[in-house]
């Protein structure tokens, strides 16, 4: 048994009630329940029961800057350079905002997305138009560069200048420009502090808003201090559990089981999950599931990003 809810004209969030089909009886017990737990947190029933379809509006061609993956012994040299400056990753969603005449909220593939009600009046208190990067953690917007200002496109521009002009906006309420270290006794304070979040964010300076992942290297990286991967879930077991795989290939491997917390719905067969683990060994050591992430597909859910334990020793 399949369900979905969310907030309106945002992206829905799915689950699955039960491993097999089950008969009416048992089906409408389960329903009923579900409605009573979610109608009592506020939400309502739709006007129409039409059949939930997992697709974003539209594409909107903005493309967002992707960032690759240093390792800690990068992280000294980082520190120490002048060129670069320093910023906490937050553990989220990658959102952009294009407010023009109207609000657009959008997705790291490029597509409009529903956001949170705060967010959005939050983005209308700006006078200017303008196009906002960030990353959305619940009901906030935690904004890290700027990429139009007034219908000006500004990508071309070094990210010190993206960054004064962002600040100047002036967002108040629930979209928070992110505080930036940028001396090397700041990053290396900045670093210290965030050992227990999820990760830490490097930019140069001096460098432009560049579309896509380099192959290598970049003038944006970012170090975690912990393992995360992108999963697809393959099964779902007893007791709160889902079988989880990564692509290789044209083929899918597994890489185990997570369970799913009592605060969160299991997710659909198919969904994109992230998770949080140790190292690879085969299988994922200590997994901890995060949550779905609706904004990736199959491709970005690649045996290649899975860190194993020889590579962290």
């Amino acid at each position: 048994m399949n369900f979905a809810y969310g907030r309106r004209g945002a992206t829905l969030k799915t689950g699955t009630k039960t491993k097999t089909p089950v008969d009416y009886a048992s089906a409408k017990k389960i329903y009923d329940k579900l409605v009573k737990d979610k109608t009592s947190k506020g939400y309502i029933s739709g006007d129409e029961g039409a059949q939930y379809v997992d697709t974003d509006s539209r594409d909107t061609g903005v493309q967002c800057q992707l960032l690759n993956f240093i390792e800690e012994s990068k992280v000294s040299q980082l520190i120490n350079d002048d060129n670069w400056w320093a910023q906490e990753k937050y553990d989220g969603k990658r959102m952009l905002i294009h407010k023009t005449d109207t609000i657009t909220a959008i997705n790291r593939k490029g597509f409009s997305v529903g956001a949170p009600d705060t967010i959005l009046k939050s983005a209308a208190k700006v006078e200017q138009s303008y196009l906002v990067d960030g990353e959305a953690v619940g009901e906030k917007l935690f904004a890290f560069d700027l990429l139009e200002i007034n219908k000006t496109d500004i990508r071309a521009t070094d990210y010190s200048e993206r960054l004064l002009q962002l600040e100047k906006l002036g967002f108040k309420g629930s979209i928070v420009v992110v505080k930036t270290a940028k001396t090397s006794a700041a990053k290396q304070k900045l670093y210290k502090r965030l050992k227990t979040a999820e990760g830490v964010v490097f930019k140069k300076h001096s460098a432009p808003y560049t579309p896509g992942r380099p192959n290598s290297g970049g003038n944006q990286l970012k170090f975690k201090f912990y393992a995360t991967a992108s999963v697809i879930v393959t099964t779902i077991n007893e007791k709160r559990s889902v079988g989880i795989a990564v692509i290789e290939g044209k083929k899918r491997v597994a890489v185990g089981n997570v369970t799913i917390p009592p605060n969160k719905e299991v997710p659909a067969v198919n969904s994109i999950v992230e998770v949080r683990y140790l190292y690879a060994v085969g299988n994922l050591y200590q997994p901890t599931y995060l949550g779905v992430r609706d904004d990736m597909s199959f491709e970005d859910c690649s045996i290649s990003q899975l860190k194993y334990k020889k590579d962290i020793q």
